[in-house]
């Protein structure tokens, strides 16, 4: 049989018979994989502490025959504990696993790996805005799934004005020029860092950002249930 050693962070967990539990791990390099953890439910399980949701770990396991792959050792590389001192930031921290989940086959490529390492490291960060978080979050799930709004040029072609109006055409993710639209500079600048950044870290920067958070939060989820469904 062979054996495999990898990086993962744990997306679900699963109780399983009296001490077992299966694993929905994410790897950057195995993609998505279902593991068995077995015994880990032991008050001295070796396995336990490796496994720890909103973690990152390096773990070894066994490819057998069935779906199921066997962890063999776990070793905690950094738990982002602050997660869990916030019941908001607890639960963001839950919908980050449940999106990436659903959005992620067998064969997810780094990249989600990435972007989901970032997003918990910067939901450790007490003093990062939790709703611009979410926003940068969202964003990259529809750039990685090749569905990013045109942040250029409006319907006719004409480059986006800073002095204009604009509403946005979800389905076909293009701003036309209106006289009573929603949406101006401020929101497009806000849109262009968050699809544009690939780390969030940046974000902290940004100041007086309220007025046009809210707007583009509601704006990328509709985008986001539009093309990714989630």
């Amino acid at each position: 049989m062979r054996q495999i050693k990898t990086k993962a962070i744990v997306l679900t967990r699963t109780s399983y018979q009296e001490a077992d539990r299966i694993l929905t791990l994410l790897t950057p390099d195995q993609g998505k994989i279902r593991g068995l953890a077995r015994g880990v439910r032991k008050e001295r399980s070796k396995l336990a502490a490796g496994i720890e949701l909103f973690s990152e770990s390096e773990i070894s396991y066994i490819v057998g025959r069935g779906e199921l792959m066997t962890l063999t050792s776990t070793r905690l590389i950094k738990h982002y504990d602050h997660i869990v001192s916030d019941m908001d930031r607890t639960m963001l921290g839950y919908e980050f696993l449940k999106r990436i989940n659903r959005i992620t086959e067998e064969g997810a490529e780094a990249e989600y790996f990435e972007l989901l390492l970032s997003s918990l490291k910067a939901l450790d960060q007490l003093d990062f805005e939790i709703g611009l978080l979410e926003l940068w979050f969202n964003a990259q799930l529809l750039k990685l799934g090749g569905h990013q709004p045109n942040l250029t040029t409006d319907s006719t072609g004409n480059k986006l004005s800073d002095k204009s109006a604009y509403m946005l055409d979800v389905e076909d993710m293009v701003f036309s020029l209106q006289p009573e639209g929603f949406y101006n500079a401020n929101h497009i600048k806000l849109l262009r860092l968050v699809f544009t950044t690939k780390e969030p870290s940046p974000l902290t920067k940004l100041q007086n950002i309220d007025p046009v958070l809210s707007a583009s939060q509601n704006l990328v989820s509709s985008m986001l249930r539009q093309h990714v469904r989630i």
